[in-house]
């Protein structure tokens, strides 16, 4: 089995977004514009309540996916069609915006920890403009397990330790794993070969890519490792524990256009995205 190793260590970058809520930016930022088809990578984390109480309010998208995985507090999502639900602790929404949504994520608590990601993905040119839908998923419908050796896998997308996760029927065939390995464990996951794969690590620390001949590059909370080509990721966890979202999808290799809230291939679809939405004909 083919190795995977790291290529890139970004350590995330803080920033704002929605109506001023604080993040911790890797993809998307200065530093790594995406990594095909991953397009924007956010952890949100805090116990003080102006860093995201404003939340974020009605805003638009187009062309791509958002994923939202809450690890503490709770988002009242809703959308222009009457759509609305709870993102609670362990919970996770995947939302294909195809060719229109306008939706807002809102704080459902007024003190207290919040704590999540979002992910952004991107659409291939033939699904940008299909019907938006949703996969919303409680925290038990999330497939989990421990291993023998005491690694804990949550399973929200793809496969991994015999589970098949909750969230079904993406075009990027994509593989999204929270994964919690013990102090002194070493646990290796597979990876489907030709696909472009990431970890970010939120907890801990833990060496990535270890080999017979490689000691591993050492990842931290908040640094993101984007990984070689490969089958398989062995990861080390030393004195610490470590603790990390496993990400990987099949790339698309088309153009991107983006700006703000619209993701296409083209600077005209972008253009064209504003007019509709200008118009009011943006989510006929």
């Amino acid at each position: 089995m083919s190795a995977r190793t790291v290529t890139q260590l970004i350590t995330a970058q803080p920033t704002s977004d929605g109506a001023g809520v604080r993040l911790f930016r890797t993809i998307g930022s200065q530093a790594l514009d995406s990594v095909d088809p991953f397009l924007l990578l956010d952890e949100f984390k805090s116990d003080q309540k102006t860093d995201y109480i404003a939340g974020f309010p009605d805003h638009p998208h187009r062309g791509f996916e958002t994923v939202t995985y809450m690890l503490a507090g709770s988002m009242r999502h809703k959308d222009h069609k009457g759509n609305e639900g709870n993102l609670v602790a362990g919970s996770v929404q995947w939302m294909t915006a195809g060719r229109g949504i306008i939706h807002s994520e809102m704080p459902k608590q007024d003190d207290g920890l919040m704590w999540g990601f979002q992910l952004w993905v991107n659409l291939p040119a033939a699904e940008k403009m299909t019907a938006p839908r949703y996969q919303d998923i409680p925290p038990e419908n999330v497939p989990e397990t421990t291993l023998a050796n005491g690694t804990n896998i949550r399973v929200i997308a793809g496969e991994s330790a015999g589970l098949r996760g909750a969230v079904r029927g993406i075009v990027t065939a994509p593989l999204y794993v929270d994964v919690s390995i013990p102090s002194r464990t070493t646990c290796t996951l597979p990876v489907q070969p030709g696909h472009a794969a990431l970890c970010y690590v939120f907890v801990g620390r833990g060496r990535f890519g270890v080999t017979d001949t490689n000691l591993g590059q050492l990842v931290a909370a908040q640094q993101l490792a984007v990984l070689s080509d490969g089958e398989e990721l062995t990861v080390r966890a030393e004195e610490d524990a470590v603790r990390f979202l496993l990400l990987a999808a099949r790339p698309l290799r088309e153009p991107i256009a983006r700006y703000g809230p619209f993701v296409m291939n083209t600077r005209e679809e972008i253009a064209q995205a504003f007019e509709d939405f200008r118009k009011g004909t943006f989510l006929q």
